[in-house]
């Protein structure tokens, strides 16, 4: 008895080859619909599944294949006696290989002005069942699912070497495929933020040389539907090839330059702002975000909202930086950076509108779900309990530093003068430690400073070290049992204090 491949197939793409090669190694070919045509077209014999199970394709195409012919000739154990008497009785043949790839349903959601009816439609039933079947059935049925396997299936058919261990790959592909399928699916149609179970997916980009360290294995993946902003988007234009902590790094400075409208530049360093400038044009931008810290800059990774042109570009130039993010890079601009072998150039759109989304982190044999920190905070949302309120100019410096100290990992301070951070203290066990490091970085520049603060002051130390350094105003949410002696230590020292009412921990 001939072999039978049941072949079904959304992407055509190489299917006539495939299927003639089938042929070509003694396979009958079962197909529907315009596959079927595809494949008879091409000049290769094959049959109508309506031949094999007696039953018209009916409701549109949604029943062709769900049928006791197809899923016993896929489900029944060769080895089992009463499977082949059943069989046998019913006169079904078995079926060695199905062929199947599924309705495009992400590539429909990632259409625009699409319908929901269109979308349902896109809800592919039959293959997926069938593709379950025959991967069950990995022992006896071979399931392919991606067509950059046709190749090697029928090389190992040809070599008499499709083994049991390469069957189970294949199976092993098809349920990944068929559950990140069903994934997108449960996302399109869940509502709540937070269900009973919470199904996500990932498409591999590239395997990475290592991870954090050299001994750690690691890998990069993508969600499936296009994201705003994301660096899986980016076109890498120039240099060696990313590596898991340029793609850390690389990611925080993509969300951080997200906070600004107007020309600004951010550059990053350990996955901390180490300088942002922001100003009338870019060039100025990247200016004061390199003399915000001219030291940690260097090997960092600089991330810019406006075209780069030839005075950035120079100006880039002359600093040693793992990475440069930006939306265009003008061919002068080009010119000038490609004369660094090592360079990453990342061209990137920024325009996109921002999506609220899920943040996963890891824990040991879990995962920790939030909504992203997308709170804005502007002038209505604050109030100021000192009897020094602060000046117009004061007050812009105050919410820049607020942007920026969101960004930084807690405890957190940032002081800022003129659209530029001055110094950023980040990471430490205590805020008054956090607020020493901002204002030794800050140096004399520390003296008619703004400060922000990502959490309340529990004591009034760190008011007092600000203070003393000359520092003029502060924002920080408020909400201590304590802030009174915060107030106090502010009136002491003639600072304005602001309050937000929201913190921004970032751990």
């Amino acid at each position: 008895m001939k072999k039978q491949a049941l072949i079904s197939v959304s992407d055509k793409s190489g299917i006539a080859e495939f299927a003639k090669g089938l042929a070509e190694a003694g396979y009958a070919i079962i197909s529907t619909g315009g596959t079927l045509r595809t494949i008879q077209e091409a000049g290769i014999e094959a049959s109508a599944v309506e031949e094999i199970t007696g039953f018209p394709e009916m409701l549109e195409g949604r029943v062709k294949t769900l049928h006791p012919v197809i899923h016993a000739g896929l489900l029944a154990k060769r080895e089992n006696e009463t499977h082949k008497q059943q069989l046998s009785d019913k006169g079904i043949a078995p079926i060695d290989m199905v062929v199947v790839n599924l309705y495009p349903f992400k590539q429909t959601l990632d259409q625009s002005n699409v319908t929901e009816e269109e979308i349902i439609e896109n809800i592919d039933i039959g293959g997926p069942t069938m593709l379950r079947a025959a991967a069950k059935s990995f022992r006896d049925v071979t399931p392919v699912v991606d067509p950059s396997d046709y190749n090697e299936v029928l090389k190992a058919i040809q070599n008499d070497d499709l083994s049991m261990a390469f069957r189970k790959k294949l199976a092993a592909k098809v349920f990944r495929h068929t559950a990140q399928y069903d994934a997108l699916i449960a996302d399109y149609f869940t509502d709540e933020a937070f269900p009973e179970n919470y199904t996500i997916t990932y498409e591999k980009v590239q395997t990475l040389r290592y991870g954090e360290n050299p001994h750690q294995e690691a890998a990069f993946y993508k969600t499936p539907l296009e994201s705003p902003m994301s660096l899986a988007s980016a076109r890498q234009l120039h240099g060696k090839e990313m590596s898991y902590n340029n793609i850390q790094d690389a990611n925080a400075a993509l969300s951080i330059i997200a906070e600004y409208d107007k020309p600004a530049a951010v550059a990053v360093k350990h996955m901390n702002p180490c300088g942002i400038g922001m100003a009338d044009d870019l060039k100025t931008a990247f200016s004061r975000a390199y003399e915000a810290d001219p030291v940690s800059i260097f090997g960092g990774i600089v991330a810019c909202n406006r075209p780069i042109e030839a005075d950035t570009a120079e100006r880039l130039s002359t600093i040693f930086l793992e990475i440069v993010i930006a939306p265009a890079f003008t061919d002068e601009a080009f010119d000038i950076l490609t004369k660094k072998k090592n360079i990453r150039l990342l061209e990137l759109p920024m325009d996109a509108p921002g999506q609220t989304s899920h943040q996963l982190t890891s824990v040991n044999g879990g995962v920790l779900i939030q909504d992203e920190d997308t709170k804005e905070i502007d002038q209505s949302d604050l109030t100021y309990p000192t009897e020094r309120k602060p000046t117009e100019r004061e007050l812009k410096d105050l919410l820049f530093a607020w942007k920026a100290v969101k960004q930084v990992k807690s405890n957190a301070i940032v002081l800022a003068n003129d659209m530029k951070t001055l110094g950023v203290g980040a990471g430490q066990m205590n805020r008054v430690g956090a607020a020493r490091i901002a204002l030794e970085q800050a140096g004399e520049e520390a003296n008619g400073a703004a400060l922000a603060s990502d959490a309340f002051f529990p004591m009034p130390d760190t008011v007092e070290e600000a203070a003393k350094a000359g520092v003029k105003a502060i924002i920080q949410p408020g909400g201590s049992k304590r802030d009174q002696e915060s107030v106090d230590m502010c009136n002491q020292y003639g600072v304005a204090m602001v309050y937000t009412g929201a913190r921004h921990f970032k751990h």
